[in-house]
C-alpha cells in the first residue's frame, strides 16, 4: 500500500514543529477538530506489542486558566523559594501558559504497563521505557498536527515540581494509575514561528556501515 504523500513531504511537515512560547488565547481550529488529532493519534500512533499505555486529556478555554492556576498555587512557593529572582523569570511565563487557547496532558497508565509486564514476563523490565517511547510518538504526532493546523505549540513538565502532579490529577480528575508525563500548551500564534535551530554535524550524529 503507497502513501500519498512522500516521505520527504512528511518530513518537511514534521520540521514545520517548532517551541511557540507567544500563544494567544484564540484557536483558528475548532475544538472539535482539536479532539479529532488527539483521536486520529490514538487510533494509529505505536505502542510496544500494542499495549497502548498512552492517555489523553484535552482542556480549552477558561478551564485552561484554572488550570494554570491550580498548578501556579503549588509551584510558586517553592519556585520563590529558590530565590525571588527565580519567580521574577517564572511568572511571566505561567501568565503566558495561562493565556493560551488550551493544553494536552499526556499521561501513562501504570496499570495498563502493569499488565503488559504480567502478560510478557521475559520483556517486563523494559516495559516502562517502552512506555516513554510510545508516549514521546504521541507527543511528537499531536504537536505537529496542531501546528500543520495553524496553531503554536510548547511542552511543559511542571510535574518536575513536588505537588504539583497531584494538583493536576485532582483537577482532571483523572484515575490513580494516571501518570503526567508532559503536558502542551497551544493557541494561535502570536509571534513569528522560530527557526530551525542550529543542529550539530551529521557525521557526529549519523552512523552508516
Amino acid at each position: 500500500m503507497t502513501s500519498n504523500i512522500t516521505a520527504l513531504q512528511w518530513l518537511e511537515a514534521a520540521k514545520h514543529r517548532r517551541s511557540v512560547y507567544g500563544l494567544a488565547s484564540t484557536s483558528k481550529i475548532s475544538k472539535e477538530e482539536i479532539q479529532k488529532i488527539l483521536e486520529e493519534t490514538l487510533s494509529f500512533a505505536p505502542s510496544s506489542y500494542n499495549t497502548q499505555p498512552t492517555r489523553l486529556t484535552l482542556i480549552t478555554g477558561e478551564k485552561q486558566r484554572e488550570f494554570w492556576n491550580a498548578i501556579q498555587a503549588v509551584a510558586e512557593p517553592i519556585l520563590r523559594d529558590f530565590g525571588e529572582s527565580v519567580w521574577a523569570q517564572m511568572g511571566p511565563r505561567f501568565e503566558a501558559f495561562k493565556g493560551a487557547h488550551g493544553s494536552v496532558l499526556f499521561w501513562e497508565s501504570e496499570d495498563s504497563i502493569k499488565m503488559s509486564q504480567q502478560f510478557h514476563p521475559a520483556a517486563a523490565h523494559m516495559f516502562n521505557e517502552f512506555s516513554d517511547h510510545t508516549n514521546g510518538m504521541h507527543q511528537i504526532l499531536v504537536w505537529t498536527a496542531l501546528e500543520i493546523a495553524g496553531l503554536g505549540a510548547n511542552l511543559q513538565h511542571m510535574q518536575a515540581l513536588p505537588g504539583v502532579e497531584d494538583a493536576i490529577k485532582k483537577f482532571c480528575d483523572v484515575p490513580n494509575d494516571w501518570k503526567l508525563k508532559a503536558h502542551l500548551n497551544f493557541g494561535d500564534e502570536a509571534q513569528e514561528h522560530p527557526p530551525v535551530p542550529q543542529k550539530l554535524e551529521y557525521s557526529k550524529t549519523l552512523q552508516v556501515l
